[in-house]
């Protein structure tokens, strides 16, 4: 999938954030118009935020520390395998929810005994002094301060600050939203990954993002008003070729997209359920292949340097520029089939599912390649890549099979497809492993462990609602 989620979660041409362990919060916003890599791990259905996660993991599934590993960057705290720890703090409100996330670097400590020794020359220090010395270091420690209110069931302030101890990172993250179906938010620095996974840092985000809420039928809409000030900087080092994308250059930008959705059952089983045996997960109970489709439109204003996309094409199909003004638009279409075999409701191998994501993100370059293919099928010519590569749908691919009890694995991978010598090939791209783990007291919710071998980033996330 190519937001990393089973497709009945997607709601079509649309930037959703993106889990990762590159920061203490566990998120990262892709950049506008930039289609989301595989390789940064599964993207969330409804999601507590990071510190309630491992509030939750705590209290409820025995966790004391919560591991995670991220090589963002050789100079980014996060890099190596780290472990992680949330203290409540005591609010006389009940709607008031504060937290302090603690992370240590496990990696950089190991590295760091290594590389000095355990004792220093001519040292007779006690074991335990020798254990505080290292402990010390500051560069080890990062830090989130978080705090949410809820004035109403339905809506959320949330506040966060993060501070490195690495003096390699000396930038605080702050962010601070709201959010409802109207959503505010400001970040400083705001993180954004671009479509080939590089982190990039923008000094100030500021966005405003209306949606509507998603359903498996009918029509939704959504209008983002988002503000980038200051010149993107690299996040860590790998996987960025030193060029951010025009989309979060500074300047303001516009963007509303429409689309239509509707959803077929193929088939669906009748067959009755085990009795007085609930399900792992009462989201995944019901065997049954079903398609769906989704086609819609996008526009795009952008004010600023942000409006060079006009020009190069970065993200849409069609653009216009005059200055620092540009106006850009194009249509998409994603096609999607789902099947499931299994009730999850035995102990071992009672759910089987497998989805297929086929989607075309932008209508005019894909008319663009099958005007070229019709010239030259007429013509007795063979079709070049570029040809090929335009008409080409972006291929995800999702397969998930019970292991025993609430225990089930899943790989996400993309499918490549191309053509060299004349002859067309098909390649894996950026596959993503999980392991979950169904809560079944909760009708519908999930640990996940996944790990990205391109990415080189483990999370656990907890997750609720996503069939």
């Amino acid at each position: 999938m190519r937001k990393l989620r089973w497709v009945k979660d997607d709601d079509g041409f649309w930037d959703l954030d993106v889990s990762t362990p590159a920061t203490l919060n566990g998120i990262a916003r892709p950049a506008p118009g930039d289609p989301i890599p595989s390789v940064l791990g599964l993207s969330r259905g409804i999601r507590l935020s990071r510190p309630k996660q491992l509030d939750f993991f705590q209290r409820f599934m025995f966790m004391p520390f919560i591991p995670s590993y991220s090589n963002a960057s050789p100079h980014a705290h996060g890099n190596g395998f780290s472990l992680q720890r949330v203290l409540s703090l005591p609010f006389a409100l009940d709607r008031w929810f504060g937290t302090v996330l603690g992370q240590l670097n496990v990696q950089k400590l190991a590295s760091s005994i290594k590389r000095n020794g355990f004792r220093q020359p001519n040292d007779e220090s006690p074991w335990f002094k020798n254990i505080a010395r290292h402990l010390s270091d500051k560069s080890l420690y990062a830090i989130d301060f978080c705090s949410e209110f809820f004035p109403t069931p339905d809506d959320s302030l949330q506040f966060s600050l993060e501070s490195y101890g690495d003096d390699d990172y000396k930038t605080p993250r702050k962010k601070a939203f709201p959010h409802h179906n109207l959503t505010l938010e400001a970040a400083s620095p705001g993180l954004f990954v671009d479509k080939n996974g590089g982190f990039w840092d923008i000094p100030l985000n500021m966005a405003i993002d209306l949606a509507s809420v998603a359903s498996d039928i009918g029509p939704s809409y959504h209008i983002c008003v988002n503000h980038n000030a200051g010149s993107p900087k690299s996040f860590g080092t790998h996987k960025n070729d030193g060029i951010p994308p025009a989309s979060i250059q500074p300047g303001l930008s516009a963007t509303t997209a429409f689309s239509l959705k509707n959803s077929i059952d193929i088939w669906r089983s009748e067959a009755p359920k085990l009795k007085k045996v609930q399900p792992y997960d009462a989201f995944l109970s019901n065997p049954h292949i079903s398609a769906s489709g989704i086609i819609g439109g996008v526009m795009s204003a952008c004010f600023g340097d942000n409006s060079v996309r006009a020009t190069t094409g970065d993200g849409f199909g069609v653009g216009v520029r005059r200055g620092n003004c540009a106006i850009l638009a194009d249509s998409f279409a994603t096609v999607s089939l789902s099947a499931q075999l299994g009730s999850f409701q035995k102990m071992f191998f009672d759910l089987t599912r497998f989805q297929a994501l086929l989607d075309f993100p932008s209508g005019s370059t894909f008319l663009t390649g099958a005007t070229h293919l019709a010239k030259d099928l007429y013509n007795s010519q063979t079709p070049n890549l570029k040809t090929f590569q335009q008409i080409s749908p972006v291929t995800t691919l999702s397969f998930q099979q019970q292991l025993v009890g609430p225990f089930s694995f899943r790989v996400d991978s993309g499918i490549k497809w191309g053509m060299e010598n004349g002859e067309s090939f098909v390649e894996v791209k950026d596959p993503v492993f999980a392991v979950e783990y169904a809560l079944q007291v909760l009708a519908s919710a999930k640990a996940v462990a996944w790990y990205s071998p391109r990415q080189q980033e483990f999370m656990i996330e907890l997750r609720f609602f996503e069939s």
